[in-house]
């Protein structure tokens, strides 16, 4: 099987729909995966993140005067 799931068995299946006159069907990006699959989540769909995700804990006076020290960027950045 080659990338993106297509072999010379689909190519061949692929090709010979479009000679037929029955090319795949068109979304709103263009033609849609032989395999159905028109987002990013998986066949069982979402798996994670069922919940928003919290926030970082960030020091609400860290700006306090307006200024801010480059070196102590990271660590108010909750990194």
């Amino acid at each position: 099987e080659g990338p993106l799931g297509k072999t010379p068995k689909t190519t061949i299946e692929l090709l010979e729909a479009c000679k037929k006159g029955n090319p795949p069907s068109m979304g709103k990006w263009g033609s849609l995966p032989m395999n159905g699959q028109v987002s990013c989540e998986g066949p069982l769909g979402k798996t994670s993140l069922f919940e928003e995700a919290a926030a970082p804990k960030v020091d609400g006076s860290r700006f306090k005067d307006g200024q801010v020290d480059p070196a102590s960027v990271k660590a108010h950045m909750a990194y």
